[in-house]
């Protein structure tokens, strides 16, 4: 259905505060971070991190940048991280030690990149990994589950022990896995996604060059740990296969609170769909009962791993999950229009995706990073803060108006540009040293607007002319019968004018605007469903 209605302008001046491209009234949450100095730290992405309150354990990553293209230079061993990093994160003091006293195949893995891991108390548990493997003398993906004694690994760094009892692990082709993620829910840890990768990496293909094995588990694993101290094996393993839905690696699993007050996790995002070498837009909330893809939602803003944090507000039972810049296939313009690259740059958004009670999701910016930076990073909750859950902060009961120190961010890429695989000497971008604290507050007015990031594609709105001297044609799409609101704004924010309000049946609809009474200048067409609104500038001549 296509609806036409001539429509005279009648001005009525009132002040909101509005910005380009905004939707979703009351954000949450407004984000920021701040360079934390005095701290000597070494750079280092795709690590594994062990987290015991104040006091952090970095093993294995990367020291370089992204990786390079060229098959010869990608994943070179000497960009291993072969060190044990413990930071105390009060004191900003750090010890470093060597892999030396453990096994070789200890070693080999606990140097690789794209570890999965999971701290359950004070054990680490670390699983899979690729790198290049002196044994074999190839880049694999490491068959082993290793468990960690955080403790007793802190006090041996600290004061230069030997490390090797610190450490046990077993042999499984089941642990074969690199780029997926490592949860719990109950007992029960559960292995999401990832590949084995065989080989040395080739843009090109398997097929060109010296060729590599590349096949990704589609499947949610779900399995026991049986670790008393001594003895570590796995039980009960139990395998859901879906070629489609859990094609992914590189991505990010959050865990979260469900609108029924249940505890899971969620897949957001991840590489590579099977047409084309681009993202997977979709998300998939994993429970202990099975899982489901989330219908109607895309994340546009961040679709690589990256730092991310878990917050809940039991006040709203809203549950928010913040996204640290890293690389996306989209990003938002200075004038508040959503960009498609194919390409996939490095990104500073800081998004948010936002669960409402309802289980209705949306995705909003919140923040943006200081640089190019947040990929293959890691944020690191605040130890003292109160929980909904695990690694899931409360926030219910937070202050109006009062930043709170939430966590840090430690290490990841910095990219000296949005894009630059195509180019990439090995120069345009290096392991991050520098730690960030995260800083959230709520908002005191409930006038702030935050951008709502896909309102473009589910309005359709069109503008003609643009341009335009007496009259500006509007062409917008409705998926339901919903309220509509139509307005004017001016770069103060003035709204000049109600222009429409009302109901409108799903389809087509075309509007026309009388203009002439209007002075020259730039101006905001605003279209408003009172869930979401999309912003659109134009020019009056």
């Amino acid at each position: 259905m296509k609806q036409f209605i001539i429509v005279s302008l009648s001005l009525l001046f009132f002040v909101i505060l509005i910005r380009p491209g905004m939707a979703q009234t009351a954000p949450p949450l407004i984000v920021t971070l701040e360079e934390a100095d005095g701290w000597d730290l070494p750079g280092v992405q795709s690590f594994v991190l062990g987290d015991q309150g104040q006091t952090w354990v970095v093993i294995g990553g990367r020291t370089d940048g992204l990786h390079r293209r060229q098959p010869w230079a990608t994943f070179q061993p000497e960009g291993n991280n072969s060190q044990i990093i413990v930071v105390d994160s009060q004191t900003k003091e750090v010890w470093t030690a060597g892999l030396d006293d453990l096994s070789p195949g200890l070693q080999e893995q606990l140097q690789s990149t794209n570890m999965e891991f999971l701290t359950a108390g004070e054990t680490l548990y670390i699983l899979g990994g690729y790198g290049y493997s002196p044994a074999v003398d190839e880049h694999i993906t490491y068959p082993y589950l290793t468990a960690v004694d955080l403790p007793g690994l802190i006090g041996s760094v600290k004061s230069g022990a030997n490390v090797a009892t610190h450490f046990r692990q077993i042999q499984d082709d089941r642990f074969r896995v690199t780029g997926g993620y490592l949860g719990r829910i109950g007992d029960e840890f559960i292995l999401v996604g990832g590949q084995d990768f065989e080989g040395r990496y080739n843009p090109m293909g398997p097929d060109h060059g010296p060729g590599f094995f590349q096949e990704y588990t589609n499947a949610i694993q779900r399995f026991s740990i049986v670790d008393d101290g001594t003895t570590l094996a796995v039980q009960d393993w139990q395998v859901t296969v879906d070629s489609l839905e859990l094609h992914r690696r590189d991505y990010n699993l959050v865990p979260q609170v469900f609108p029924d007050g249940s505890y899971g996790y969620t897949a957001f995002s991840g590489v590579f769909r099977y047409d084309v070498d681009l993202p997977w837009l979709n998300t998939v909330d994993i429970s202990n009962s099975g899982y489901v893809v989330v219908p109607g939602f895309n994340q546009y803003l961040n679709q690589y791993h990256t730092a991310h944090a878990a917050l809940h507000d039991s006040a709203s039972q809203a549950m928010h999950t913040l996204f640290f810049g890293g690389i996306a296939q989209y990003y938002l313009s200075d004038q508040g229009s959503l960009v498609q690259d194919d390409n996939v740059p490095f990104v500073r958004t800081i998004s948010m995706i936002t669960r409402d009670q309802d289980g209705v999701m949306s995705e909003s910016i919140v923040g943006m990073m200081p640089d190019y930076l947040g990929a293959s990073a890691e944020f690191i909750p605040r130890p003292d803060l109160p929980t909904a859950a695990e690694g899931i902060l409360e926030i219910g009961a937070w202050p109006e108006g009062q930043p709170v120190l939430i966590g840090h961010i430690l290490g990841g890429i910095r990219s000296t540009a949005p894009n630059i695989f195509f180019d990439n000497e090995g120069d345009l971008s290096e392991a991050s040293s520098q730690v960030y604290a995260v800083y959230a507050q709520r908002p005191v007015s409930t006038a702030i607007e935050v951008p709502r990031v896909d309102a473009e594609a589910y309005f359709q709105l069109r503008l003609h002319p643009n341009p335009a001297s007496d009259r500006l044609h509007i062409r917008f799409s409705t998926h339901k019968r919903e309220w509509i609101s139509l307005a004017l704004y001016n770069l103060q924010g003035q709204r000049m004018g109600q222009y429409f309000e009302g109901e409108l049946e799903a389809g087509s609809h075309e509007f026309e605007w009388h203009m002439q009474d209007l002075p020259a200048g730039t101006w905001f067409f605003r279209i408003h469903n009172g869930r979401e609104f999309r912003l659109e500038r134009t020019v009056i001549k």
